[in-house]
């Protein structure tokens, strides 16, 4: 970093400083995001009210509608509130905030406040509190928020191992383990490809990145696998070893839907032993009901989310507000990606919902939480006075 705050192109991947000569753009970028997550919004809901129109009776079903749109409401406000604040208006409290996610990461194994769901302990029930919180989902968020407010801090300090790498790696370390001792290999899986993306941009070294990623990858795999009987079990699903009758049915499910699909609320798999159609492989029910037409639709969001998302990062130019805008939004594609997956047999069966489009509480709240940080950072440019993060010089006239 130099004298002026600085950062030298070298160290930062991502270089805004030749891509933002017209600030606007970023406004366009992000209206397009909120555009494209209410789509998905809005799809959602309709998958959804379908599901509940065949699985309920009839008097329950009301109930079950108020509730889809009450916490899709919710969200927005969620989204809503999170793009007012963006990165700068979080930074001043990120300190406690990252220590409230640890306390609740910790809560998951304190009887009393843990909630077991099939054998995990992923969610906790706070005492007066209406629903209950999965903190993994919030750990995503807070990570990437912390990591790249330390990597617009240390500035080119990032590539020193000692006084700037290290010390972020371990902070993944321990967010990571606490999350894979729950046990949830995936949500660590997905915590540390977002947390090391928004480093690797941020400027830290290839070399380090290089074996760091490896080892922490390969480790949770080993040690998930040699602890957890489950985790073995569906590694030998994927490889083809073993059997599963719930990702063979989903992709049955998604087969029998052809081009245009059976028709909304017709699909049948949902009766017929194929569980959590309405979260874990909600895809299968897009696909059966949807058709080839729908899946598009819903991967071609995604796709445009991210597209749209990238713009909106590459014109941000203050380095703390475009590093958490890119790490929140990648938490929200890569996490798409690994269900899409998982529901077509590409990767061993784990639970994880489909952003915007699966039924959940916290993860949804959690979800707008992301996307409202990344469209506050695009909302507001400029770096509050006496801010210690850094900001790249200006773009040159040609």
């Amino acid at each position: 970093m130099s004298s002026h705050g600085t950062v030298s192109k070298a160290s930062v991947p991502l270089d805004w400083s030749m891509s933002h000569t017209r600030p606007e753009s970023a406004s366009k970028a992000a209206w397009a995001v909120l555009g494209t997550v209410l789509a998905l919004m809005a799809f959602g809901l309709l998958v959804q009210i379908s599901h509940a129109s065949t699985t309920l009776p009839k008097a329950a079903f009301g109930h079950e509608v108020r509730n889809l749109v009450g916490m899709r409401l919710a969200g927005l406000f969620v989204l809503g509130v999170a793009a007012w604040m963006g990165p700068r208006g979080i930074e001043r409290f990120l300190p406690w905030i990252t220590g409230a996610v640890l306390i609740l990461l910790v809560l998951v194994f304190l009887p009393g406040f843990q909630s077991q769901i099939n054998g995990s302990r992923r969610w906790v029930q706070l005492p007066g509190f209406p629903m209950t919180l999965q903190p993994s989902e919030l750990a995503r968020v807070v990570g990437v928020l912390w990591v790249a407010w330390r990597c617009a801090l240390l500035g080119d300090g990032v590539q020193d191992a000692r006084r700037g790498y290290l010390p972020m790696l371990a902070m993944a370390g321990l967010f990571a383990g606490l999350i894979l001792a729950e046990p949830d290999l995936g949500g660590a899986l997905l915590f540390l490809v977002c947390y090391l993306s928004v480093l690797f941009v941020g400027g830290a070294r290839w070399t380090h990145m290089g074996l760091s990623a490896c080892a922490l990858l390969a480790g949770s795999l080993v040690v998930a696998a040699t602890a957890f009987h489950y985790v073995r079990e569906r590694l030998a699903i994927w490889m083809g070893d073993s059997t599963n009758d719930q990702v063979r049915r989903a992709m049955e499910a998604i087969a029998s839907g052809d081009g245009l699909g059976v028709g909304i609320g017709q699909g049948g798999f949902r009766n017929q032993s194929l569980q959590y159609m309405q979260t874990d492989y909600v895809f299968s029910m897009v696909g059966e009901e949807f058709g080839l037409l729908g899946s598009a639709l819903v991967i071609g969001l995604f796709l445009a989310l991210l597209f749209h998302g990238l713009r909106m990062v590459r014109a941000i130019p203050d380095r703390f507000s475009a590093l958490a805008a890119f790490g929140l939004l990648v938490s929200v594609v890569v996490q798409a990606m690994l269900h899409l997956q998982v529901v077509t047999g590409l990767a061993p069966p784990k639970g994880m919902n489909l952003p915007f489009v699966s039924d959940g509480g916290s993860a949804l709240l959690a979800t707008c939480l992301a996307v409202g940080i990344a469209l506050g950072a695009a909302r507001g440019h400029g770096v509050p006075r006496g801010s210690l993060s850094n900001t790249p010089a200006s773009p040159k006239k040609s």
